[in-house]
């Protein structure tokens, strides 16, 4: 039954609110997973001290570098799968998801390479402490193992999302969101008749949620009968010329993403060796937790202009994309402004879940008040930037993304290695990265230089 009904579905999409809202709204539940898996590694490893959190974000990031990479290819898949989509031309999405397969499959090949023999050989001459490039290197060369599960699982997201079935993530995500939680505790700490891992614990307990979604959804998709509507498991042959499109496609995006958050890496480690207090890599990544989990909704509406624009440029409606885009920023900079007046108003009771004392809290309040401003800029930003990547024009987000970082990074450096200043001031570097985002994105869309790119 659920076969035949994907035969008669139609896959163009309009650009109604609530059809914004449909798409939206599950994409926020399946980028939500990721940040609370990270949020709830952080607080069970805050237990164990200041040092295990701050330790924990320099390792966060660092696979965050390697899972944007396929977040790139994930977003380029879902641009083409979209505008096949709006085309209507169903019997081109599984040969491109399979292609997809295969190149995250390789990437995470070289990422494990990469996180074995290289990293530690990086920590060891970047980070002062030598307690943390213990941690560091032990956690990342175990945490590293999530990579292919991670990646297939963002594979996935594509396909759903491109072809309007984004309801569908939501299975997956629970699974793998309970598997972690349970598995953190029982890790880390010896409960539940498991064995006491302390600090990698969270790592072990991490790789094994990331599996047990990948499996889960792509039962879902089997079960649904979408496996069998766009041919997914047919087309596993090397095809040069969809595997082409992909990357030609998406290794803008991937550089894009690695370049941004190699910067916040660069940013984690500046901290580390300039750090004023005890707690201010500890502060810092607390900040990357909220930032992360407040910002779900942000890049679910990111994601959306993506797939819709592509959509409806696939429809030949390119009248409409501004109108769209108009429409998705009001939702987002809306939903943003009210998480901004939360954060003010009730940061301590916030900043209190990671368990720290109140002079840690007290030094954390300003650093919050200059994130939830930060948030607000990103709403908007990274609509119109990621619309972008939807014209297919990716090229155009990679020049965005390298100006953007260099400013982002030479203004951090200044900050922390040359005038010493506050983390409160390095901060403020997300102010700067948003406005110089949204510039050249805005200009670039209203300019209408799009309108010719075929893809």
């Amino acid at each position: 039954m659920a076969t035949s009904g994907l035969q008669d579905l139609d896959l163009r999409m309009d650009i109604s609110r609530k059809h914004i809202l449909q798409l939206a709204l599950p994409i926020s539940a399946a980028i939500l997973v990721p940040q609370v898996n990270y949020i709830t590694n952080n607080i069970f490893l805050s237990w164990l001290g200041k040092e295990e959190l701050g330790a924990a974000g320099i390792t966060g990031v660092f696979y965050l570098v390697f899972g944007t990479i396929g977040y790139g290819l994930n977003n380029g898949l879902q641009a083409l799968i979209a505008r096949r989509a709006g085309e209507n031309r169903p019997e081109e999405i599984g040969k491109l998801f399979s292609q997809a397969v295969r190149i995250a499959l390789i990437i995470a090949a070289i990422g494990i390479i990469i996180t074995w023999f290289l990293a530690p050989l990086i920590f060891r001459n970047v980070l002062n402490n030598e307690g943390n490039i213990s941690r560091v290197i032990s956690f990342l060369k175990i945490r590293i193992w999530g990579l292919p599960f991670l990646y297939i699982y963002q594979m996935r997201n594509a396909l759903l999302v491109g072809t309007n079935q984004s309801r569908y993530l939501v299975i997956g995500t629970l699974a793998e969101t309970i598997t972690n939680i349970v598995l953190d505790y029982g890790l880390i700490f010896g409960n539940l008749g498991l064995p006491q891992l302390g600090f990698n614990g969270a790592a072990y307990a991490s790789v094994i949620a990331e599996a047990t979604g990948m499996f889960v959804v792509l039962g879902v998709i089997h079960v649904k009968g979408i496996s069998k509507r766009f041919h997914i498991y047919t087309n596993f042959r090397f095809d040069k010329k969809n595997a082409k499109l992909l990357l030609v496609q998406s290794a803008p995006l991937i550089f894009q993403y690695a370049i941004s958050l190699m910067s916040w890496e660069f940013f984690f480690i500046l901290v580390e060796r300039n750090a004023q207090y005890s707690y201010d890599l500890a502060i810092s990544n607390m900040m990357r937790n909220i930032f992360g989990f407040f910002g779900v909704f942000t890049w679910a509406f990111a994601a959306t202009s993506s797939t819709m624009v592509s959509n409806i440029i696939g429809q030949k409606r390119h009248d409409e994309v501004q109108t769209l885009i108009m429409k998705i920023v009001q939702i987002s900079t809306g939903l943003s402004i009210v998480v901004c007046i939360i954060l003010n108003v009730f940061p301590e009771s916030i900043l209190s879940i990671f368990g720290q004392d109140q002079q840690f809290i007290s030094h954390a309040i300003p650093v919050l008040r200059i994130v939830s401003l930060a948030m607000v800029l990103m709403s908007f930003s990274t609509v119109w930037l990621n619309a972008v990547v939807g014209t297919g024009n990716s090229k155009i987000n990679l020049m965005i993304e390298a100006v953007t970082v260099v400013l982002y990074s030479v203004y951090v450096y200044v900050v922390l290695e040359k005038l010493k200043l506050a983390i409160t001031w390095a901060w403020g570097s997300e102010w700067l990265y948003w406005t110089s985002m949204f510039i050249p994105s805005f200009l670039y869309l209203r300019s209408g230089r799009w309108r010719g790119k075929i893809i």
